[in-house]
């Protein structure tokens, strides 16, 4: 019984809360254009509902890319970066002031070099997710003891074994948790590219919306952004769990 309250607590928090919206807007009449009641919300769903999967896929898709792409340059860079004292002394601090840079004045540039579509989206939901990973496979590769380096060059382990069959596997629960982070900022990434310079996606629709006063259909989009994080949120977590299980076996017990 525990068990089953443990696995349906989330669900009944979104629940009680959904109640609690649905009621004070219907007891202080609060107007739809400022917040609408969330069976509003579902009935506005409902009805654009093959408007709202063409441009949810396309959102999906874009993040998905741009996602991937992170995880590429993120692990080849986070390895450099763990790897080498003198790539970490040059790389390191450019690469923490370009993160620092609000990521919505650099989407402008990208619509210039890259022109509007779906090559903007792409390109921010790489640009704002690929630092995460470059931080923490480096921060994987230098947690391996100073001490099990030595024995391993003792016993003759060139520099990649060691990378391959020490350093990167102790950096996985650090990718792993990235990743995680990642895949959220990817999806901001795309929304806020697909704000500015698309006609299609999620962000292109909110947009549109907004200026509709459709505001009801705004928040399905948000939800619908919502539902695609949580679900490649859960995707990372099963793939976590299946590369890297004997990284939480005292957490599993």
């Amino acid at each position: 019984m525990s068990g089953f309250i443990k696995r349906t607590r989330a669900w009944l928090v979104a629940f009680a809360l959904l109640v609690v919206w649905e009621l004070s807007c219907r007891l202080f009449h609060i107007p739809e254009f400022i917040l609408p009641a969330p069976t509003r919300i579902l009935e506005v769903t409902w009805q654009f509902r093959n408007e709202l999967a063409l441009h949810a896929f396309q959102t999906l898709m874009t993040t998905i890319v741009g996602f991937f792409i992170a995880i590429v340059v993120g692990i080849l860079l986070g390895v450099a970066v763990g790897s080498s004292s003198a790539v970490y002394d040059s790389l390191y601090p450019l690469l923490i002031g370009f993160n620092s840079i609000p990521k919505v004045a650099v989407v402008p540039l990208i619509v210039i070099w890259t022109g509007i579509g779906t090559i903007p989206a792409i390109v921010t939901a790489f640009v704002i997710s690929f630092f995460p990973i470059v931080v923490n496979v480096a921060t994987g590769l230098a947690s391996v003891e100073p001490e099990m380096r030595d024995v391993l060059r003792i016993l003759g382990a060139t520099r990649y074994e060691m990378l391959r069959k020490v350093s990167f596997p102790r950096a996985l629960p650090y990718l792993f948790a990235s990743l995680k982070v990642a895949i959220t900022l990817a999806f901001i990434g795309s929304v806020v590219s697909e704000t500015i310079a698309s006609n299609y996606g999620i962000g292109f629709l909110m947009l549109s919306a907004s200026s509709r006063f459709q505001v009801a259909l705004v928040f399905s989009g948000v939800i619908i952004i919502a539902i695609m994080s949580i679900a490649m949120f859960a995707i990372c977590i099963q793939v976590e769990r299946r590369m890297v299980s004997w990284a939480y076996r005292s957490q599993a017990a």
